[in-house]
């Protein structure tokens, strides 16, 4: 059990820094991941940034995630769909056409609010260390990795302070690394692995980023 999201990131730190990768990066997955990513980023003195992703979720339950999109600044979104899981629940296309939208609408509320005026960080030729509070589905992740490779990075590692064992190994092919503290078989919730699950607010998130871009 991780006490909160600043307690898993101190010790998710303390891995990555016993190993320090070249020029790194380190790009949150808001919210939930910034908290998680702060001290990483100061541990390795690096730059603070966060991915505009978000996820797809289903008709009756949307923390199901059926998929993500990435997108904003402009560029054309990617989508990653759990085909499998979209044909299982028979969700309709008008669905995920509509949650599509209804996402990106959302991810361009929080660039332009997150961001207050700052510059996305350049990635190209670094190493980007991709951070979340955990991993449930790895479907969020999947389209941010991505929509990351794009951007032509030296090296993309995850870090992560819980995953499912299955999840990990599906992701393999889509990172250079990845760094995860604890992988149960019986995982259940990303929220199960913690003491202090509280939602993170625009305020504490927004706060996150003024505090890092001070920093560096």
């Amino acid at each position: 059990m991780f006490l909160n999201r600043d307690e898993a990131g101190r010790r998710l730190a303390e891995r990555l820094r016993a190993e320090p990768p070249a020029d790194p990066v380190v790009l949150a997955l808001p919210r939930g991941g910034l908290p998680v990513a702060a001290p990483v980023a100061a541990a390795l003195g690096a730059p603070l940034d966060f991915m505009n992703v978000r996820k797809i979720g289903a008709p009756q339950d949307p923390e199901l995630g059926l998929g993500a999109v990435v997108g904003g600044g402009g560029e054309r979104p990617v989508t990653v769909l759990d085909e499998r899981l979209i044909r299982l629940l028979r969700v309709a296309p008008d669905h995920l056409a509509a949650e599509e939208q209804r996402q990106l609408a959302e991810i361009e509320r929080r660039a332009a609010h997150y961001r207050e005026g700052r510059p996305a960080i350049p990635i190209a030729g670094r190493t980007v260390i991709v951070v979340d509070d955990g991993i449930a589905t790895g479907g969020t992740l999947r389209a941010a990795l991505r929509a990351l490779r794009r951007h032509r990075p030296a090296r993309l590692i995850v870090a992560v302070p819980v995953a499912p064992p299955d999840v990990l190994a599906g992701l393999a092919d889509a990172a250079d690394g990845i760094v995860c503290l604890e992988s149960p078989a019986d995982f259940g919730a990303v929220g199960a692995h913690y003491v202090d699950f509280d939602q993170v607010s625009d305020a504490e998130a927004m706060a996150i980023l003024r505090h890092a871009a001070r920093r560096t």
